[in-house]
């Protein structure tokens, strides 16, 4: 098992930046993010392996966001620049032996909201 704990959620205006956190209970080779708006289904936004040389990103946050991770500490982070309202949402981390695969584990989630 591995646990995720997320931080780095809140409230930010249009055009502003936020960065999230995940650490883990332990190694894992690939992890990244999704996340689920109201009413909508969840959705992929990022991964990244565990080396941090393969990286993959959902169109809609594609030159706004970043990926990284720091496998000292066991943490995945997503930096998220120039937001838009239509980011708000749940942010989830996740975690699992490939990104070419769906996850295995999964953090509760850090609300993030944008506001216009």
């Amino acid at each position: 098992q591995v646990q995720l704990v997320e931080s780095g959620g809140g409230l930010v205006q249009a055009g502003g930046s936020l960065r999230l956190s995940c650490a883990a209970s332990r190694r894992t080779p690939a992890m990244g993010w999704s996340r689920q708006a109201p009413g909508k289904e969840r959705e992929f936004v990022a991964v990244i392996n565990w080396s941090g040389d393969t990286t993959s990103y959902a169109d809609s946050v594609k030159g706004r966001f970043t990926i990284s991770r720091d496998n000292a500490k066991n943490t995945v982070y997503l930096q998220m620049n120039s937001l838009k309202p239509e980011d708000t949402a749940v942010y989830y981390c996740n975690a699992g032996g490939s990104t070419a695969s769906p996850p295995n584990y999964w953090g509760r989630g850090t609300q993030v909201t944008v506001s216009s």
